[in-house]
């Protein structure tokens, strides 16, 4: 049994990145558009509407700001790793060098659920988007076509539905994959660019809107709600007041993946060790700010309760941001954030399917999962099978799957990983004082204890359901490990001996 908890050598990390046919074409900037280019979409243009009804109200800022202090304790201690580590597979590759094999599987396991249910959530958002931008122009989807089948029946309807245009976004972001991490890093900087500049103009134009309407702050009072019970599709929840802006915090830190998607691309930087940590820390700041503010314009432009998607307007789920100025009378602004946002969040799949491909491809080099995940096409540098084998899987269950439960298990999956990372980075940092560290968590036993129980309450103030669920996922890793995993391992089978050296070459430019 003690075999399960046995490390990959250093070593074998240091051969891993020589050997690598990933091909190093991103700079610090590209690094950082990343983390922006996953964080600045699913928070803003998804979860502000799904947070807002379901947990906090107008209190969703504060729900950022708890969300936001969560992350930079595990920021940081992305940063130290990655500065140790710059290879793919981001938290589970952290963790097999550091604390064991079982450690690194259940972490790998936690971020398949991460990544995959990210990705179809922001597949379900970018469908609601898309939709209203047909409509801007006459056009219309029936409902069949555009809902998945549990909300087309609870609202009333019979017959086969699918969420078709979430299926068919899938697939156009794999053909733009395929084709290499440069030209999906250049399309990636031009959406990025795209969509803060939007962000800043919602900020703006809705502060404006607030200031000079009737009443300025009626959507705010009160910030906190009272707490009540939310019943949807026959399952209840409680929603509001203090407990809320929590659960409010659980349910939208999905929306800072992108800093852990930064991690995932450290087997394609020019210099990772120095330019990742800067990555993870710079987009987490810049976007925590924006989410803020945005959260605030949003609940003060529109009531919270106008969110609820069986009442008076049942899509402003799915384009919250768009809809609060349909609503206030600007549908102008609408057109300007549609459009944005239908782009915008392109650019979000794009990451989440890249960094979902890069763990594969981690945990396939190990044996842990079957090697066609670990094939490199030599032409493009990038994993083709591994990323249409994805796309098949995130298209079907993103056109059948409600977008609140893909939600909260992608919230479960972070809070998870960030969880791990904070322990593993403080094992090392005792185990293996003297290793070169380019960045350093400050304070480091302070600040991995505050990340892990900030991060691990956060997780039992998920929903119900989603722990349920989340917690079915972790059993049935379990059973994946020791019926395949454990006896494929490369580790277990001696495939990382004395022998296999890295090479002398320098890791990063002078």
């Amino acid at each position: 049994m003690s075999k399960i908890w046995v490390k990959k050598p250093m070593s074998a990390y240091e051969a891993d990145i020589k050997k690598s046919q990933l091909k190093r074409v991103l700079g610090k900037w590209s690094l950082t558009a990343i983390g922006i280019g996953a964080i600045i979409g699913g928070g803003i243009f998804v979860l502000t509407g799904t947070g807002a009804y379901y947990n906090a109200g107008p209190a969703l800022a504060l729900s950022f700001v708890i969300a936001g202090i969560a992350c930079v304790f595990a920021a940081l201690c992305y940063a130290e790793f990655a500065s140790i580590l710059p290879v793919e597979g981001s938290a589970y590759a952290y963790a097999y060098g550091t604390v064991g094999e079982i450690f690194a599987w259940i972490i790998g396991w936690g971020l398949i659920l991460e990544y995959a249910m990210g990705s179809m959530t922001v597949a379900v958002s970018w469908s609601g988007y898309f939709g209203k931008l047909l409509k801007m122009f006459g056009l219309h989807l029936p409902d069949y076509l555009t809902t998945d089948p549990q909300t087309y029946i609870a609202a009333g309807n019979s017959g086969f539905s699918m969420n078709l245009p979430a299926f068919l976004i899938v697939f156009f972001v794999i053909s733009i994959l395929v084709r290499g991490t440069k030209g999906a890093a250049k399309a990636n900087n031009f959406i990025v660019v795209l969509k803060v500049s939007a962000i800043i103009f919602v900020i703006v134009a809705g502060a404006f809107i607030i200031l000079n309407s009737a009443e300025p702050f009626k959507n705010w009072i009160p910030f906190i709600p009272e707490p009540t019970t939310i019943t949807e599709n026959g399952v209840s929840h409680s929603a509001y007041g203090l407990a809320g802006v929590v659960a409010g915090a659980s349910a939208i830190f999905f929306a800072y993946v992108g800093f852990d998607a930064v991690s995932t691309q450290a087997g394609e930087a020019i210099n990772p060790k120095k330019d990742v940590p800067f990555a993870i820390i710079a987009s987490l700041i810049i976007c925590t700010l924006l989410y803020i503010l945005v959260s605030l314009v949003l609940t003060g432009m529109m009531h919270y309760t106008d969110f609820n998607p069986l009442g008076k307007y049942p899509d402003a789920i799915k384009a919250p941001v768009a809809y609060a100025f349909d609503i206030a009378g600007y549908a102008w602004a609408g057109y300007i954030i549609t459009i944005a946002a239908t782009v915008g969040l392109i650019s979000v799949l794009m990451v989440m399917i890249m960094g979902q491909s890069r763990i594969f491809l981690g945990m396939s080099k190990d044996g842990l999962i079957p090697a066609t995940f670990s094939k490199v096409n030599p032409q493009t540098g990038v994993p083709t099978k591994n990323l249409l084998i994805l796309g098949v899987v995130i298209a079907i269950v993103a056109s059948l799957t409600p977008i609140n439960d893909l939600a909260h298990m992608t919230s479960f999956g972070t809070l998870f990983a960030f969880t791990m990372v904070c322990v593993a980075v403080w094992v090392l940092r005792v185990k293996e004082p003297n290793l070169q560290r380019n960045f350093k968590v400050p304070a480091l036993p302070l600040i991995a204890c505050l990340g892990i129980a900030i991060n691990v309450y956060l997780i039992f103030n998920l929903s119900k359901e989603a722990q349920m669920y989340s917690f079915a996922w972790l059993i049935i890793g379990f059973f994946v490990y020791f019926l395949y995993s454990k006896k494929h391992s490369k580790l277990q089978n001696g495939g990382y001996g004395e022998t296999f050296k890295a090479e002398q070459e320098p890791l990063e430019k002078p």
